[in-house]
């Protein structure tokens, strides 16, 4: 049985424990930047934690979401691995974009024709 590193290894498409390690590092030093760069934001957006928790938490992380995809690439190029996360962020995101089921639909019809 492969251990977890090896099946990262495998699923990621990377060849070698250094680059993971690199990887997992620009994974925490995004995080932890994102917050703290988000903070001035919160505050020119006027979100603070005054306002209601069931208003607060969810403007909070829509805002530090789009804060942390774009450190994430800056990061990965910094880090010499933009490659891997410029495909990381396209397939993620592409999970969250809904696919236009119209111009499936079209196309569908074009062909039966």
């Amino acid at each position: 049985m492969k251990n977890i590193f090896e099946k990262l290894k495998q699923r990621w498409g990377i060849n070698s424990y250094w680059q993971m390690a690199v990887i997992f590092i620009v994974f925490g030093v995004t995080g932890s930047s994102s917050v703290k760069v988000a903070a001035p934001v919160l505050e020119i957006c006027g979100i603070d934690k005054s306002m209601s928790g069931w208003i607060y938490w969810p403007l909070r992380i829509l805002l530090i979401f789009p804060v942390y995809q774009v450190l994430l690439i800056i990061f990965g190029w910094l880090f010499g691995q933009f490659d891997f996360f410029w495909a990381f962020e396209k397939k993620m995101l592409s999970r969250f974009i809904p696919k236009d089921k119209t111009k499936k639909a079209l196309t569908e019809t074009d062909q039966s024709l």
